[in-house]
C-alpha cells in the first residue's frame, strides 16, 4: 500500500523560502515519477512540478526559476525548495506518485505567504 506524507509547510513572508518534503512508504518508488500540485481556495488543483525516475524535471511557468524539485531515491523522498515566495503561491501543496495506471496523493500541507 502506498502512503505519502508531506511536511514543511507553514507561514512565510513574501520573498521568503520554504522546503517541503514528501516521504513515501511502499516499494518501487525510485521507478516512478513524483511531483507536487497545489490547490488555492476556490480554485482547481494545478500541477506545479514533476520529476521522473531518471531525474528529469518540469515546472509550471508560474514557478520556474523560483522552485526546485529533487528526490532521494534511496529514502523514497521528494523535496521541494520554494524561494522568492509570493502571496499567490498560497495553497495546499500535495505530493503525488504517478505509476501510470494510478496516481497516489498525500494529505497535503498548507503554505501561506503573507506579511
Amino acid at each position: 500500500q502506498v502512503q505519502l506524507v508531506e511536511s514543511g509547510g507553514g507561514l512565510v513572508q513574501p520573498g521568503g523560502s520554504l522546503r517541503l518534503s514528501c516521504a513515501g512508504s511502499g516499494t518501487g518508488f525510485s521507478t516512478y515519477a513524483m511531483g507536487w500540485s497545489r490547490q488555492a481556495p476556490g480554485k482547481q488543483r494545478e500541477f506545479v512540478a514533476g520529476i521522473t525516475s531518471g531525474g528529469t524535471t518540469n515546472y509550471a511557468d508560474s514557478v520556474k526559476g523560483r522552485f526546485t524539485i529533487s528526490r532521494d531515491g534511496a529514502k523514497n523522498t521528494v523535496f521541494f525548495q520554494m524561494n522568492s515566495l509570493k502571496p499567490e503561491d498560497t495553497a495546499v501543496y500535495y505530493c503525488y506518485l504517478y505509476t501510470g495506471p494510478n496516481r497516489y496523493w498525500g494529505q497535503g500541507t498548507q503554505v501561506t505567504v503573507s506579511s
